[in-house]
């Protein structure tokens, strides 16, 4: 039997299920705990009761009766998304969505890859794909602090000394925004270019401090998400990151961890 249920006295062995279907790539972690409650997931036909289930294996694991696999070895894919695509699954509301465009972009033999993280319909650039829930969710926390680089087409007037301020961090409507790394850049007409880098990748962070600076944005770039870029990738396609730069990088996180 895979699973042992937790006891007071005992620390349990294992890894919650949430967890341990998130590595295998089956979905966030929230995700599965939305599945378990729909009753999609069960263990030797039985379904799982409670998130609070631990695993020792994927033995008898099943997810709308289709077995689950083992965790395949973690991958990460840059996918340089175009406008007016939904970063979900799939929309109630019949958008397209990434995972439209995905079919042809992705490797004949790329495993079932999630986001990490989200850009809005509006934005493009680049959005990282991985199959490994559990790096998912580390590159998502705000306490790894990853830093998400963006090129924002703004129209309006600022300067470089309101762009410094923004090192230090603001309060817009209540909500906290961490330290900003931006920079003016030329512009055309009553167009410019800034260039933002963040680390907490709150919903809407870059054009709500571009929009309380007084700036309208038109057009908004990921360029960057830690050591991985844009690069040249073409709209609409999407690559393979190197094994030993994912190492490198997942070295780092871990590293971090520790700390």
């Amino acid at each position: 039997m895979p699973t042992k249920p937790p006891r007071k006295d005992d620390r349990p062995e294992g890894d919650r299920i949430a967890k341990a279907l998130a590595r295998a790539g089956i979905a966030s972690r929230r995700e599965v705990e939305r599945m378990i409650a729909d009753g999609r997931v069960t263990i030797d036909g039985k379904p799982v009761e409670s998130p609070a289930t631990f695993l020792t294996s994927l033995k008898g694991v099943a997810v709308d009766g289709r077995p689950v696999a083992a965790p395949e070895p973690a991958q990460l894919f840059a996918f340089h998304k175009p406008t007016g695509l939904i970063t979900a699954e799939r929309d109630p509301g019949g958008r397209s969505t990434i995972y439209d465009a995905l079919v042809n972009a992705l490797p004949r033999d790329a495993p079932r890859v999630m986001p990490v993280g989200r850009l809005d319909i509006n934005t493009e650039g680049l959005l990282l794909l991985t199959n490994d829930g559990e790096l998912k969710r580390q590159m998502e926390l705000p306490s790894s602090a990853i830093p998400r680089t963006y090129r924002a087409r703004a129209f309006g007037d600022v300067t470089q000394a309101q762009l410094d301020d923004l090192i230090e961090g603001v309060e817009i409507d209540g909500m906290q925004y961490g330290s900003i790394d931006a920079n003016l850049e030329r512009g055309s007409g009553r167009n410019i270019w800034v260039e933002m880098t963040i680390t907490e990748g709150k919903n809407r962070e870059v054009r709500r401090v571009l929009e309380w600076l007084g700036l309208k944005v038109n057009r908004l770039i990921r360029t960057a998400y830690g050591p991985f870029e844009l690069g040249d990738l073409p709209r609409g396609a999407a690559a393979r990151i190197r094994k030993q730069d994912l190492g490198r990088f997942m070295s780092t996180l871990k590293k971090g961890a520790r700390k």
